[in-house]
């Protein structure tokens, strides 16, 4: 089997698309009430740890969760509210970012480089053992 499509060219064509923010640009938008939405899995967050007050909306599961009218439907995206989505690079945010817009949500864009580029600005991150956010 030949695939046609290679997921380099696929990311290519959604950031030809989107938005895509600096992670200094991202960390003003939260202040302002943006949703920064973490598409990384629950043992990269464990690991790596996280952005305070982010959302966290496995990538597998992101279509399900921002239609209302799926049963997975999250309310937070029926908010109104900007949503930024990162990943660890920047490669699952682009095409979830593409897929999430091609839906119909709005206003949304993904943070150029991911978590990688958010810890390299060093803007504030936390961590607990299991990834969660703390209570």
């Amino acid at each position: 089997m030949t695939i046609t499509k290679g997921v380099r060219q696929l990311v290519a064509e959604a950031d030809a698309a989107i938005e895509t923010v600096t992670a200094a640009e991202a960390a003003q938008r939260q202040r302002r009430g943006a949703v920064i939405v973490d598409l990384r899995d629950i043992r990269e967050r464990a690991r790596e740890g996280f952005i305070s007050g982010s959302f966290h909306a496995p990538r597998g599961m992101i279509e399900f969760w921002v239609d209302p009218d799926s049963p997975y439907f999250k309310d937070i995206f029926g908010s109104g509210r900007e949503f930024i989505f990162h990943c660890a690079s920047g490669w699952r945010s682009a095409l979830a970012t593409k897929a999430v817009q091609d839906m119909g949500l709005r206003p949304v864009s993904h943070i150029g480089g991911g978590f990688s580029a958010w810890k390299k600005e060093d803007a504030p991150t936390m961590k607990t053992e299991d990834g969660r956010e703390p209570r």
